[in-house]
């Protein structure tokens, strides 16, 4: 079979392999193609049986010029960006990798945290440039230090990277509080369910964890802020369009929200004219939670035995099923 891969430098910008891929058929790479609709797209695919993306879409417009088109795979686990339902109704299954992040990912939302209560990468640059070595007293900060031992945490979302974030949390005696419509055994275990406006107005901290659905797209709006304490610190590795940005631009800056450390945006790669891009005390990174090169390994195998399924009849990790 003809595979092509619209996106792969994400993926595998050189540390990892296409090997095992390969051994399924006959594959052509594209390190990016268009993260938006474009003849391009269909121009690449051609014949090709399989096609595997990240985030360049695959519209029905797509679909109909590539009548060859017989699996579409994500490597990831959003695939929003493709038509699965008119693909369904073509007869083509779309896959993902539903698991390959959860421990990085969790491990990362911490790190914002910590970054945010302590500013590492900032006394590490002020030490670099002198600061330290000519400041007459033995120590200094620049910015509050903040000890998390004993405060709140609200995760929103308390599935398999909230439970992580949980577990972390626990450790360093946080008390855990989560939101989640479907409660588990496993969490119960980690943090006390409560209900979402319980949550924002206890919580010190508020992790979002919770994938995006109608229901929750902008759920951090200037209504729900209100309901939080003064000075809390939010932190989003999810997706960026849970939050209403000019709505948190404006709690930080005056000072309602005391800092939010994001990895996602509303539009990806970032707008010059994001509102958060000039709010006070926010720390963006560029969506890379998920980019350790062991869990993109994971991401590679997972994709790799996706379609080695497809190819013996029994496709996995269907989402049009």
């Amino acid at each position: 079979m003809k595979i092509v891969i619209l996106d792969g430098y994400t993926e595998n910008p050189g540390d990892l392999s296409w090997g095992e891929l390969e051994k399924l058929g006959e594959v052509t790479v594209y390190d990016r193609t268009s993260y938006v609709d474009d003849p391009i797209i269909a121009e690449r695919i051609g014949d090709a049986e399989i096609v595997i993306t990240n985030k360049t879409p695959i519209t029905k417009a797509t679909i109909d010029k590539c009548p060859n088109m017989k699996l579409i795979a994500f490597l990831a686990t959003g695939y929003n960006v493709a038509d699965y339902e008119y693909a369904k109704e073509k007869g083509i299954p779309v896959v993902n990798v539903p698991t390959y992040g959860t421990q990085i990912v969790g491990q990362y939302a911490v790190g914002l945290l910590l970054e945010i209560c302590s500013h590492y990468g900032h006394h590490d640059q002020t030490v670099k440039e002198g600061k330290w070595e000519n400041n007459q007293d033995w120590c200094y900060w620049d910015y509050p230090m903040i000890e998390l031992y004993g405060k709140t945490a609200g995760i929103i979302g308390l599935g398999r990277i909230g439970q992580a974030t949980a577990k972390i949390l626990n450790s360093m005696e946080m008390k855990v509080l989560a939101y989640d419509g479907h409660q588990t055994e496993s969490g119960k275990a980690l943090a006390e369910y409560v209900e979402l406006d319980e949550l924002l107005a206890k919580s010190d901290v508020i992790f979002l964890h919770c994938p995006l659905f109608p229901s929750t797209e902008g759920m951090i709006n200037k209504e729900n802020i209100a309901k939080m304490k003064d000075g809390v610190i939010l932190i989003n590795n999810s997706r960026g369009q849970l939050v209403v940005e000019q709505d948190l631009a404006d709690a930080l800056n005056s000072g309602k929200v005391y800092a939010a450390g994001l990895d996602v945006v509303s539009t990806e790669p970032i707008k010059g004219d994001n509102p958060l891009l000039k709010a006070k005390n926010c720390l963006i990174t560029p969506h890379i939670s998920w980019a350790a090169q062991a869990s993109r390994q994971r991401i590679m195998d997972i994709t790799v035995a996706n379609v080695k399924a497809f190819i013996d009849g029994e496709p996995v990790n269907v989402v049009n099923r």
